[in-house]
């Protein structure tokens, strides 16, 4: 009985830091990269000009929410998501357009990870 309290108690005491790092907020400044190991993230420096004139061509609805359109905001569900064509080299990642600002997401997440100017 001892054994298994005290097992109890050891697991128990374990789950409370991880549980505590789950909680752990990262916040991203606007047009600052993440850091990730692939290398750069979103569509890269010289290739932005042509995205925006493509996804200005798409002419993809705009949806407004309340929050500031910046890195790291998480978007609602009821926004539509579009393909990144592959000659951008952010494939991996979904577009769309939020209080007209173009924005890529990680499409998992709904987390903005670049905006586009």
């Amino acid at each position: 009985m001892r054994k298994s309290i005290l097992a109890l108690a050891v697991l128990a005491g374990a789950t409370i830091p991880l549980a505590a790092h789950a909680q752990q907020r990262i916040l991203v400044e606007e047009g600052v990269t993440t850091g990730l190991a692939d290398g750069y993230v979103g569509i890269a420096d010289d290739l932005q000009p042509r995205f925006r004139e493509y996804v200005i061509q798409e002419n993809v609805p705009n949806y407004t929410v309340p929050d500031r359109v910046v890195v790291g905001t998480v978007l609602p569900e009821t926004v539509t998501y579009y393909d990144v064509p592959q000659q951008y080299g952010a494939n991996r990642y979904r577009y769309t357009r939020v209080n007209d600002r173009y924005v890529l997401v990680e499409p998992r997440t709904r987390r903005i990870i670049q905006v586009i100017d």
